[in-house]
C-alpha cells in the first residue's frame, strides 16, 4: 500500500480550514487505498500558540519527528504548515535529500502584522525561503497563486477545494432581486471581518 505523510502544525481536535482540508484529504486517500499519516502537535510536547490558544506549537520536535519519518518511510512527504513541525520536516527532507511538497494555507504576514510590529515584507521573505526548496507549492485559488507569483514564489500548483453536495445543495433560489453577502470562517483579527461588514453600506450606496 502506498503511504503518504502530511506534517501539519494544525491538527488534533482543532477546528479551522487547514484541519478540515487535511481531514477530507485523508478520508479521500483512504477511500482510494492510500495510507495517509498526519503528524501533528498531538504527538509532541507542545504549548498554546500566543493569540490563538486552540493551536498548540510543538516544542523542539526535530528528533522525534525525524524518527517517525524514518520509521514510516513514506513514498511522499507533504508539509502543510510553516510552524515548528513544518520547519522540522523541511530540515529533515533537506538533510536527507528527500523531495517534498508544501501548501500555502495561512496569510502569515497579515496574521503576524496584526499582532506584532513586524513588517509584512520580513515575513514574506521568510516564507519565500521556507517554500523555496518545495517541489510544488499547493494553492487553493487562482488569485492566491497570482499573488504568490508576483511576490517571487515559484512552482505553484492548484489544490482546489470542493463542496460536499450531500450536505450543501442549491435548493433555495433567490426570490429577491438584490445582492446578498455572507461570511464563512473564523472571527479573527487577520480575517478583517470589519471590512467585509462595510461592504453592505457600499452596495446600498451603489444601488
Amino acid at each position: 500500500m502506498k503511504k503518504i505523510v502530511i506534517v501539519s502544525d494544525a491538527w488534533g481536535g482543532q477546528t479551522n480550514g487547514v484541519v478540515t482540508t487535511l481531514t477530507r484529504t485523508k478520508e479521500f486517500l483512504s477511500s482510494r487505498g492510500i495510507e495517509c499519516q498526519i503528524l501533528g502537535p498531538d504527538r509532541f510536547r507542545s504549548i498554546p500558540m500566543p493569540g490563538y490558544a486552540e493551536i498548540h506549537l510543538a516544542l523542539l520536535p526535530y528528533q522525534k519527528l525525524a524518527r517517525l519519518l524514518t520509521e514510516l518511510a513514506p513514498c511522499a512527504i507533504h508539509i502543510a504548515t510553516e510552524g515548528p513541525l513544518g520547519s522540522a520536516a523541511r530540515r529533515y527532507c533537506l538533510k536527507h535529500k528527500i523531495p517534498f511538497t508544501t501548501s500555502f494555507h495561512t496569510r502569515f504576514p497579515d496574521y503576524v502584522n496584526a499582532r506584532l510590529p513586524i513588517p509584512k515584507s520580513w515575513v514574506w521573505a521568510w516564507l519565500r525561503r521556507f517554500h523555496g526548496p518545495s517541489q510544488a507549492i499547493m494553492t487553493a485559488t487562482q488569485s492566491l497563486e497570482d499573488e504568490l507569483a508576483n511576490r517571487g514564489f515559484k512552482r505553484m500548483t492548484r489544490w482546489s477545494r470542493g463542496v460536499n453536495l450531500k450536505q450543501f445543495t442549491p435548493r433555495f433560489a433567490a426570490t429577491e432581486n438584490r445582492k446578498k453577502l455572507i461570511y464563512l470562517g473564523r472571527v479573527a483579527v487577520e480575517k478583517n471581518v470589519e471590512a467585509f461588514l462595510k461592504l453592505q453600506g457600499k452596495l446600498q450606496k451603489a444601488s
